[in-house]
């Protein structure tokens, strides 16, 4: 074999190894627990509205063969910050219709009862339980609250990193979560299987109305 032909085939070798790598395995793991009860009544102190104009919402979900990148195009929620992170309170609703993934294919047929079932269920919701100082990688905070998705409520915690300023809260945080938590089970062709964990990534500026 000649070096070229050598080194050729090194790189095939990486490419189909990096295309099968899986995209959660150097994410932090969200811990899913049953529901936990959410505080009632208003949290003094002001609030900062979450929307596609100022945030994203995305996720990488893969299988043997490569991953595949998605968003989520609307979705509305607020911060209701009260002085500090550890004080405040986080809701966001999210229109499941209104994912669009990579490929368009996939896209309709995330929207089907193999995955989200938009028809049946419309919205994904979140809202906060509970946020603490520090978190996994560096994150600044740890942040627990209830995940309405795909008709299943579980509690989740997740790093984040929060930062504050007079004008707006960032949160930024980058974690996976089990889909089959939520009862999300399609398994994919069975020589192509789709692996179980699906990144989310959170790129949130809630600003003051």
């Amino acid at each position: 074999m000649t070096r070229l032909a050598k080194t050729s085939t090194v790189v095939l070798q990486l490419l189909l190894l990096a295309a099968c790598s899986n995209p959660a395995s150097d994410r932090p793991r969200a811990v899913t627990n049953q529901a936990a009860p959410v505080a009632s009544g208003p949290v003094a102190g002001e609030k900062y509205l979450i929307t596609p104009e100022n945030s994203k919402i995305e996720f990488i979900g893969s299988k043997v063969t490569g991953s595949h990148n998605g968003s989520f195009g609307k979705f509305s929620g607020s911060i209701d910050y009260a002085g500090q992170p550890e004080k405040s309170r986080v809701n966001i609703t999210i229109e499941a219709a209104s994912l669009q993934a990579d490929d368009p294919k996939l896209t309709a047929h995330l929207k089907t009862a193999d995955f989200f079932d938009v028809a049946k269920y419309p919205q994904a919701t979140f809202e906060s339980t509970e946020i603490k100082a520090g978190g996994d990688k560096g994150a600044s905070h740890t942040v627990t609250g209830n995940l309405n998705l795909h008709g299943v409520t579980k509690s989740i915690t997740f790093p984040a990193t929060i930062t504050v300023s007079p004008t707006q809260i960032t949160v930024e945080s980058n974690f996976s979560i089990n889909r089959k938590d939520f009862g999300i089970n399609y398994a994919g062709a069975s020589d192509n299987l789709i692996r179980d964990d699906v990144v989310l990534t959170l790129h949130v500026r809630a600003v003051k109305p």
